[in-house]
């Protein structure tokens, strides 16, 4: 209790800015270096594969499960930009679980997002030594994933305002590449080997309209998350309170346009069945269209592939940080580089795990698992901004209606209900190893506190 007590009570600094600890971040984030980071986040490389997954499910109107997916990722948006202004710490999803419910169930959902982030961090690092790397050198993936994965630590320990730099013209090259696709396509149209009436078929023989849209709407979720981690950055952040909404919904809303219409050009411009069939749906774009160079892509997608896995990173490292300072996680990943300030332990030990699952080949399997790990979060954050209205907080802070986490739960559940048995079979066993592991703290803190009981009599 006198832990959590003083936890809370260090929440309060930190809320309140003084932030004069030995292991508190620098606060160097601004609006739009906020904007950026999650616009980048959000804007990695599932848009550049994920066109033609969607299109296989939902049929030619590829736009409508983006728009769907985008409402309802809009939802639990809206419970984190309460959560982040109320309590704007590193930490995130496990320190709202932890004032709701308790350090077990902070435990499991810091869990869930670190083995998510950390799986996320080492499938991206083999996608970056895959095909689109060979389209310049070809190099073993393992050591292009070593490599790859020790460069970004290093990046990330220099500093989040350096490490958000560098995101920034990242995703500038993203975006550049994706207004390039939406050209491509207005360019088919108007010349007229695009078919726009492709944009009103929705479902595909084996599903009616509304069981495509919804099954569409899973994979295109997808392509909206990264939101999430933009909480692990808010005690970087200068001015949480005002910055945080702006920059969260801002960048949410430029995602969701950009992606409607890469949808729209896309299955505008390549046959339903040949854009379904495709790895890199977008170069089909490119190929239709002629006169950009297909290698330009293959560099735009390495761009969006390295981008992702450095902002995942920082927020593995920063969710380790946070939930040690909680007391969920060994006390010496609070350390944090003197100079810097960075979290340099977390960002250690994640980047290591993150190699080791890289090395082992394993990491396609458990890709498949990130969705489903991370609707449990967010059904755990939904329903942690209904619990914690008995705390008034600061009075400043962002507040949501009371409708939008309700919606946002059974937004959850109604996604979780598309997803393979499969997949849910690999999905609770992360979540078994992570209900273990929350034992095993809760054990140790029970123990603590008899222990010091006699003291403290």
């Amino acid at each position: 209790m006198a832990r959590r007590v003083g936890d809370q009570a260090g929440t309060r600094t930190h809320t309140q800015g003084t932030a004069q600890e030995p292991t508190a971040l620098k606060r160097a984030l601004t609006t739009p270096l906020l904007y950026f980071f999650i616009l980048g986040d959000v804007l990695g490389a599932g848009v550049y594969v994920l066109v033609g997954q969607v299109a296989a499910d939902s049929g030619g109107a590829v736009w409508v499960p983006l728009v769907v997916a985008l409402l309802l990722a809009m939802l639990t948006a809206a419970s984190y930009a309460e959560l982040a202004t109320k309590y704007p710490r590193a930490g995130g999803a496990s320190h709202y679980a932890t004032r709701a419910f308790g350090p077990f169930a902070g435990f499991v959902a810091g869990f869930c997002m670190l083995a998510a982030g950390i799986v996320s961090v080492a499938a991206l690092a083999r996608g970056f030594g895959g095909d689109y790397l060979s389209a310049f050198v070809t190099l073993p993936v393992a050591l292009v994933a070593v490599v790859f994965l020790g460069l970004l630590a290093l990046v990330n320990a220099r500093g989040i305002k350096e490490s958000t730099r560098a995101n920034v013209v990242a995703t500038v090259v993203e975006v550049g590449g994706l207004v390039v696709i939406v050209v491509l396509g207005a360019w088919l149209l108007l010349r007229g080997d695009g078919d726009p009436g492709r944009l009103t078929q929705l479902g595909t023989p084996e599903k009616g309209a509304a069981a495509a849209v919804l099954s569409g709407s899973v994979l295109a979720y997808y392509s909206f998350v990264g939101f999430e981690t933009s909480v692990n950055v808010a005690e970087e952040t200068r001015n949480p309170r005002r910055s945080y909404p702006r920059a969260l919904f801002g960048a949410l809303a430029t995602a969701g346009a950009v992606y409607v219409l890469v949808g729209l050009a896309a299955s505008a411009a390549v046959p339903t069945d040949r854009l379904a069939a495709s790895s890199g749906p977008l170069l089909e774009v490119v190929r239709e269209a002629g006169g950009v160079p297909t290698r330009l892509f293959s560099a735009i997608a390495l761009v969006a592939v390295a981008n992702g896995a450095l902002l995942t990173g920082i927020m593995s490292s920063r969710l380790a940080y946070g939930m040690a300072k909680d007391g969920l996680l060994p006390g010496a990943l609070t350390k944090v580089l003197p100079g810097r300030r960075t979290p340099w332990a977390a960002i250690a030990v994640t980047t290591v795990l993150a190699m080791l699952l890289a090395l082992t080949g394993s990491v396609a399997t458990l890709a498949s698992t990130l969705v489903l790990l991370l609707l449990i979060v967010f059904l755990m954050v939904n329903t942690a901004v209904l619990v914690l209205r008995r705390d008034p907080g600061e009075t400043d802070h962002f507040r949501t209606p009371v409708v939008l986490p309700v919606l946002g739960i059974a937004s959850c559940v109604v996604l979780a209900t598309q997803i393979e048995a499969a997949v849910w079979l690999r999905g609770l066993a992360i979540v078994a190893v992570g209900t273990v592991l929350a034992a095993i703290s809760a054990a140790r803190r029970s123990k603590r506190a008899a222990v010091e009981a006699p003291d403290a009599g």
